[in-house]
């Protein structure tokens, strides 16, 4: 059994499949080679931030990490070993956590580890978890695979607000000219807003993108940032992305001065996408001139609009919500390449695609999470096949589909939210029999 990619989907699946009994290679190109990004020769280097989130059960991330124990994560447990003080997160020393899971793959007597750039799919069940910066020799082996039409190379999407959080009394549900259902919520700009807004957004800071993605960049055509695209002409986005045109506000009987437009992320309704909003501006950055869009003043962001260089496949057209690939059952992926973002939410897919590959290999029944779970909920988002526009997504609570019952407490509606999910936890790990899980 292989595993490709030792960062924390490929560690955490290599570590499931070995407490089940499977033995395992784990290769890794470090450090023979490293991707522009790293530059630490231990397992799960953590690139970006030393930060796993936050840890109170209420958060996205602090639920996940409870699921992700409940399945006996490596993960979890190395980074509350190495953690340093960081208030409500769980942060850690990057050097002694990559150490301390590094120590823990290597003494692991089902695992055996080898350096190795793979440039083919290998024979035999494979799980492949080489990370947003997969080499090109192995991008080039998934492409051949997959087809290149289902794999990207650069991350580059809008924002995403929970419906719930939007002011439905500023806002109306329409279709451009009337064409279809009224799919669209239109957030409509007086002309005074709008140009406040506009200096704003011309106005606000960016993140310097690494120079490894800006040569990507350059070649990248239609995904402009919305803060770019404004800098060429106050009136640029009102006919582009903000057009008004074929919109009339029902509340004024006139078309609006310009509109932005949220289109629906999930087949549940609860969660909405900023069309046209591609963005590489700062995370606070986005919150403020964002929330400026009349109807956004208190918009709750399930995730802001990013833009790097980031391998991902079109995981609803490839994968099941086990991460194996369709019609092709001896080859899973796990990771941020499977359309997760984020640390530990490339972690949790790495346990799932090892447990049911361990499943898969002993016969036993897959490892099918309900929805009503954080691991569940990401899994069935990368992989329904009736999502359009596929574009990564990390742990929120906008993901879970909503309480029978209203609480308007955001905190207490949370943490209603996140013990519902670990009920649901235990009540299928119960019925699935938890040895074969841990």
């Amino acid at each position: 059994m292989q595993v490709i990619g030792a960062g924390l989907a490929g560690c955490e699946a290599a570590w499931a499949l070995a407490n089940r009994g499977i033995p395992v290679q784990l290769w890794e190109m470090k450090p023979h080679k490293y991707s522009p990004a790293h530059h630490y020769p231990g397992f799960a280097e953590l690139v970006c931030s030393n930060s796993l989130k936050a840890s109170r059960l209420e958060s996205a991330a602090g639920l996940l990490k409870e699921e992700m124990s409940m399945l006996g994560s490596l993960i979890v447990d190395c980074a509350r070993q190495t953690a340093v003080a960081a208030g409500g997160a769980l942060a850690v020393d990057r050097e002694k956590f990559s150490d301390l899971v590094t120590e823990k793959i290597r003494s692991h007597p089902m695992i055996t580890t080898g350096v190795k750039e793979w440039t083919e799919i290998p024979q035999g069940n494979v799980i492949i978890a080489t990370g947003p910066l997969t080499s090109q020799g192995m991008s080039d082996a998934i492409q051949r695979l997959c087809g290149s039409e289902y794999l990207s190379f650069f991350d580059a999407a809008a924002p995403i607000v929970t419906f719930e959080s939007i002011n439905q009394d500023r806002v109306f549900f329409a279709a451009r000219y009337g064409r279809g259902e009224d799919d669209y919520i239109n957030c409509p700009f007086t002309r005074e807003e709008y140009e406040a807004f506009y200096e704003e957004l011309i106005s606000a800071q960016s993140v310097e993108l690494k120079e490894f993605e800006k040569e990507h960049f350059k070649v990248y055509e239609g995904c402009m940032p919305v803060e770019v695209m404004a800098k060429r002409g106050m009136d640029t986005l009102r006919f582009g992305p903000l057009k008004p045109v074929g919109l009339t506000d029902p509340r004024t009987g006139r078309r609006p001065w310009a509109v932005v437009q949220l289109r629906r992320e999930n087949r549940e309704g609860t969660l909405y996408n900023l069309v046209g909003f591609q963005t590489n501006l700062k995370f606070p950055e986005q919150k403020r001139v964002f929330s400026m869009i009349p109807g956004l003043e208190n918009a709750v962001f399930a995730r802001y609009g990013v833009m790097h260089r980031n391998t991902f496949l079109n995981s609803p057209k490839l994968l099941d919500s086990r991460f194996a690939l369709r019609g092709e059952e001896r080859i899973y992926f796990a990771g941020q390449m499977t359309g997760v973002e984020g640390y530990i939410e490339s972690a949790a897919s790495g346990i799932l695609a090892g447990i049911n590959m361990a499943n898969q290999i002993q016969g036993i029944s897959p490892l099918i999470l309900p929805n009503t779970t954080m691991m569940g909920a990401l899994a069935a988002y990368i992989s329904d096949p009736l999502v359009e526009d596929f574009q990564p997504m990390g742990s929120n609570m906008g993901i879970l589909p909503p309480l029978p019952q209203r609480i308007r407490d955001k905190s207490q509606r949370y943490l209603a939210l996140a013990q519902r999910s670990v009920e649901a936890m235990r009540q299928t790990l119960s019925e699935n029999g938890k040895e074969q899980h841990q």
